[in-house]
């Protein structure tokens, strides 16, 4: 085959369905790594904070998906912002890692209002390792290369934000990336298409304390080719200490959370995701570790 080089079709006929045909990654705890996908994020609100994430899906398949995470932001003053993320995919021989430098602004509005602007620069690092693999035939097969590629990228994104809320708009990738595709058991070359996510979110005090809070917010995500992605998801906060709450996702899955803050710096947080749209991901679950750290 022309593309075979590219990929091996096992590598996609068991994992197909990954991230429900959004290529790139898909983090349920979205709103505690929002830099992960917007580089306005950087530095917000005058804060530096560190976070990391782990989401392993179909627990107890062998090879099965695997995200992690990792984002940094700090301000510099005279409104600049500076950040780093970094995000690294893994299913069976195929692997990828996205690093970017996030770089913001921010303009006051109003004595209440923010308008953040950024810009992320990077790339991403792209691996097929064949030599794993078994095949009939006692002599390797010269079309099953291996694959190590790195593709520059550059994303921008802007934020609004209030004390009470936010909405944010953002394409972290803008260039198209090439990777392996698995069409219908045929393995050949395709293209990754920039992604668009607009997120918003609220907070409403439930009474006079201010020591109980509902926090609704939702993520859409909308790349050309691909089914219209929405998160719908609420939390209710005690104390601004402990978080628990849900989240629907329109493409066929739905999650319960749960955040613990142990002071002031750091949180840990946890999601565990079930789907409705595949017969083993319904049968093998999503796991997601969060860790939150403010410097």
């Amino acid at each position: 085959m022309k593309y075979f080089k590219y990929i091996v079709a096992s590598i996609l006929l068991s994992y197909s369905s990954l991230m429900w045909s959004q290529q790139e990654s898909i983090i349920t705890q979205y709103a505690q790594n929002m830099n992960i996908i917007n580089p306005a994020y950087a530095g917000v609100d005058n804060e530096t904070v560190l976070s990391s994430s782990v989401r392993t899906q179909w627990s107890g398949v062998d090879d099965a998906p695997e995200t992690q995470t990792l984002a940094f932001g700090t301000s510099l003053g005279k409104n600049v912002g500076l950040g780093l993320s970094m995000v690294r995919d893994k299913t069976f021989i195929e692997k990828q890692v996205f690093v970017g430098i996030d770089v913001s602004y921010v303009l006051k509005a109003s004595a209440t209002t923010d308008v953040y602007f950024g810009i992320k620069g990077g790339g991403n690092f792209y691996d097929v390792n064949t030599s794993g693999l078994s095949t009939y035939n006692l002599e390797s097969d010269p079309s099953l290369e291996s694959i190590s590629n790195f593709t520059p990228n550059i994303g921008v994104g802007a934020l609004l934000k209030r004390k009470k809320w936010y909405a944010s708009f953002s394409v972290p990738r803008m260039l198209n990336t090439e990777r392996s595709k698995n069409d219908n058991g045929v393995a050949t070359a395709a293209t990754d298409r920039p992604h668009m996510y607009f997120s918003s979110g609220y907070e409403f005090s439930l009474n006079k304390k201010e020591s109980l809070f509902l926090r609704p917010s939702t993520l859409m995500r909308y790349v050309n080719g691909a089914p219209f992605s929405v998160d719908f998801n609420m939390m209710l906060s005690f104390n601004k200490k402990f978080d628990i709450g849900g989240t629907y996702r329109t493409d066929g899955a739905y999650a319960g959370l749960v955040a613990f803050s142990i002071n002031k710096r750091f949180t840990f947080g946890f999601a565990y995701e079930m789907s409705t749209k595949s017969e083993l991901a319904r049968a093998q679950n999503t796991n997601e570790f969060l860790l939150r750290l403010k410097l």
